[in-house]
């Protein structure tokens, strides 16, 4: 069972009733530059009323709010923390705009499209199938240092095989020539393979390493020439390592993100007796981000907490984590799907992780900083 309003200064794996922006201003003291993560899923402000929430503001109104959260957040971050932030087409370009001014052009990370919908709405004029995510980071060159890369699948697993019965274990080869645009003179020669065949880089293209280099991997056993020694030279990586991981692409599909419906029948399946969230987040999508952007116990903040799938997947991901809500369903839905998730709740990421449940959580309806200065960079 969760703590419940207790004066314990549990630091982490907070939910916090209230205003997210009067919550902030308290928290930053204790957390100013010790969140490696935030993900927020704010108002879109499409003009809907859904079950938990209306979402209808003027888009001043709007853009008003969003900038406030946007710079309250900002300090929590670490020099390599990230933001990831949730919107469809509505508003999506006037919140890169604003982004943009807040964490600074230069930071600004990439736009994710997530597939939310694998079906077709025949009743719109298009079919809107996706929304966006939206990354930026405080310092690119740390994060790109400390971002993951995501685990290889089946698939590319499968590549790696072991023809020459290296003792390193299983590799794919590569090309070895690439293209001459920025080639320099040293990238020009001809390799001469094992066997005595001489190989030359085709027309546009130049060999990737020096003639020193590429002699060196060739004696190390790094270049393959073909099971008869007469193919292409090409390199050899080998399934260990950063090799074993993926580059994270920008096109999330619903069959390895989840979509609002898989997230819809997972709160179905805690709650069948609730009014459903309209438009929920997977654990699938969240647990994506925590994996690039974060390892264990690192510290993720969600200050639009919604049904809490931020923080449900924090924990069973073994990251600290700190939830935001001024909602009433803070306490009949937020609170019970993690005293489900402590007691080894089933649903989302839970049996791709193995998660059988542990842990504690604390709720808190206000938060007392242990600090007395906040720190002059907040808005």
């Amino acid at each position: 069972m969760p703590l419940l309003d207790k004066d314990k200064d549990s630091k982490t794996n907070l939910i916090i009733k209230g205003d997210n922006i009067k919550v902030l201003k308290k928290l930053l003291p204790d957390f100013n530059k010790k969140v490696k993560c935030i993900y927020i899923d704010p108002p879109y402000n499409n003009g809907e009323s859904y079950n938990h929430y209306d979402d209808d503001y003027t888009h001043q109104a709007w853009l008003d709010e969003m900038t406030e959260a946007l710079f309250s957040l900002k300090p929590f971050l670490t020099e390599d923390g990230s933001i990831w932030i949730s919107i469809d087409d509505s508003e999506m370009h006037y919140l890169k705009i604003a982004t943009d001014k807040v964490f600074g052009r230069h930071n600004f990370v990439t736009t994710i499209i997530w597939q939310q919908r694998t079906t077709r709405e025949n009743r719109s004029v298009f079919s809107n199938n996706h929304e966006y995510i939206l990354v930026y980071c405080i310092n690119q060159t740390e994060f790109k240092n400390s971002r993951n890369l995501l685990p290889a699948t089946e698939d590319i697993l499968k590549r790696y095989k072991n023809p020459d019965n290296d003792p390193r274990g299983d590799w794919q080869s590569v090309s070895a020539n690439v293209q001459d645009g920025h080639a320099v003179p040293s990238q020009y020669y001809n390799i001469i393979a094992p066997n005595g065949k001489v190989h030359s880089p085709p027309n546009g293209r130049c060999w990737c390493y020096n003639k020193e280099r590429m002699d060196n991997e060739i004696s190390n056993n790094n270049i393959w020439f073909g099971k008869d020694g007469n193919g292409v030279p090409r390199i050899k990586k080998f399934l260990n390592g950063k090799s074993r991981g993926l580059t994270p692409e920008t096109l999330w599909l619903g069959n390895i993100a989840g979509t609002n419906k898989s997230a819809k029948k997972h709160f179905l399946q805690m709650f069948p007796n609730e009014k459903v969230f309209d438009t929920p987040k997977p654990e699938e999508l969240i647990k994506l981000i925590l994996e690039i952007a974060t390892n264990e116990n690192d510290i993720v903040l969600d200050c639009y907490l919604g049904s809490g799938t931020t923080i449900s997947t924090a924990h069973k991901m073994n990251r600290k984590y700190i939830g935001i809500e001024k909602g009433d369903h803070i306490t009949d839905i937020v609170l019970e799907r993690m005293n489900q998730v402590v007691n080894g709740e089933q649903g989302g990421i839970s049996q791709i992780i193995n998660w059988n449940g542990g842990g504690n959580f604390t709720f808190k309806k206000t938060y007392k900083s242990q600090l007395k200065v906040i720190p002059e960079n907040i808005m």
